[in-house]
């Protein structure tokens, strides 16, 4: 499969891209999608919840009064978590949400969205991004050229560079992502995906069985 290579200016480069069959071409499986989704949002999940248990809650842990006679409710303590300032009954504690999915689960959601934006033809190639200097501008133009300035848009390229992070890290619905680290959701999360060439030929070489 191959697909047009884009200039900045917006027009098409005479070059096309290869995009492998088994990376860009296959059917997008939606349970895998989800179950990668589910696995990447637990995971961002910290877990660091916590609320105090009868031996947390200040307090005495004497027996306010004796057990009978009184004409009152028997107590232990006023620490019970039905009392008013006492503990919290079944509270939260810290602990992990993570969630295992094996790694052709993970690689198959990838693949599946990847896919899926190539046939609705929401995956463009640029040749190079190349800033000299950070301009927000020279990178709002790109995607003026584009006609994909009013979209949410996932870059992906080879590798991040200071001058391409700093020129689009001011506009909105823009994110740059190294293309070798992208999880699903970067790759769902969006209307187009731009891609550079050495973004493409590192997927092609990572989500290749």
């Amino acid at each position: 499969m191959k697909l047009d290579i884009y200039q900045k200016s917006g027009k098409k480069s005479s070059k096309k891209v290869e995009l492998k069959e088994d990376v860009f071409g296959v059917t997008p499986n939606e349970h895998c999608v989800y179950l990668a989704v589910n696995s990447e949002m637990a995971s961002i999940r910290q877990g660091t919840h916590s609320s105090k248990t009868r031996s947390e809650v200040s307090g005495s842990g004497a027996k306010p009064w004796r057990q009978k006679g009184t004409g009152r409710a028997r107590i232990g303590s006023l620490r019970n978590p039905s009392r008013v300032h006492g503990s919290k009954a079944f509270g939260p504690k810290p602990h992990e949400y993570s969630k295992k999915v094996n790694k052709k689960v993970r690689h198959l959601a990838r693949k599946s969205v990847l896919s899926q934006k190539v046939s609705e033809k929401n995956f463009m190639v640029l040749d190079a991004f190349g800033f000299e200097a950070p301009k927000t501008s020279e990178f709002a133009a790109i995607l003026n050229n584009l006609k994909i300035a009013d979209k949410k848009v996932t870059v992906l390229t080879g590798q991040i560079e200071d001058n391409l992070y700093l020129s689009s890290r001011n506009i909105q619905d823009v994110c740059v992502i190294p293309a070798g680290s992208a999880s699903t959701y970067d790759l769902l999360d969006c209307q187009v995906i731009l891609a550079d060439t050495a973004g493409v030929e590192l997927l092609n070489n990572q989500l290749s069985n």
